[in-house]
């Protein structure tokens, strides 16, 4: 009963994270959108979990995805700030001096 609960939420919670991250040219809005996408992950593998009865192996990778996921976004994050700091915009339209 509750499985269907979990597919429709990741579905939902992918489909707003792959619009916003097509629909979005700020890169905080970007960031945001993969960290959308990433809860989807997350709740498609509790999901899995339950279904299969395995909830132990479960909560292992979900905690696995949670802490490479903040490690991922920390180094996105000073990414941007030296973007912004170089740039003064977050545009990705307008940040053409980062052509090699």
């Amino acid at each position: 009963m509750l499985f269907p609960l979990f597919l429709i939420a990741m579905l939902l919670l992918l489909v707003i994270g792959i619009y916003s991250l097509v629909a979005t040219h700020n890169l905080l809005r970007v960031l945001l959108s993969v960290e959308i996408l990433m809860k989807a992950v997350t709740l498609l593998m509790i999901g899995a979990g339950y279904v299969t009865g395995n909830m132990g192996a479960a909560q292992m990778y979900v905690i696995t995805i949670i802490v490479i996921e903040v490690m991922i976004l920390v180094v996105a994050m000073g990414l941007v700030f030296s973007a912004y700091k170089q740039n003064g915009t977050l545009d990705t339209r307008k940040l053409n001096n980062l052509k090699g």
